[in-house]
């Protein structure tokens, strides 16, 4: 049920061993900014953390540390509409810059930087 990444973590990615440590110490009644400095990392890391891998139980949220991978592997699977598919005035705007100028709102040719 659980599939196991195809690449090992890299330092950027939590550990299990370090989501269980937050699932710990939150339970112990630890702040997000106390967990973070155990750890190592960001507030934001393990508010982000606690926010995307809580499971309802009783009516409240709680962190599932078990289910993180699971989460993480899900949402990364492919195929994948791109955000350039997606988005026509980003992708205008992209190939405009690619051909070397943009077109202003108001209708006019701004010409980008000269490329050697």
């Amino acid at each position: 049920m659980f599939r196991s990444s195809a690449k090992p973590l890299s330092g950027r990615y939590l550990s299990l061993a370090e989501r269980e440590e937050i699932a710990l110490l939150k339970v112990q009644g630890h702040s997000i900014q106390e967990i973070g400095r155990r750890l190592g990392r960001a507030a934001s890391t393990v508010s982000r953390e606690l926010r995307r891998n809580a499971a309802t139980r009783g009516g409240g949220l709680q962190h599932r540390a078990t289910i993180a991978p699971w989460h993480a592997d899900r949402s990364a699977r492919r195929p994948k509409s791109t955000k350039l598919a997606l988005n026509a005035t980003l992708r205008t705007y992209v190939a405009e810059r690619l051909a070397g100028g943009v077109v202003a709102p108001s209708g006019a040719y701004i010409p980008g930087p000269a490329v050697r």
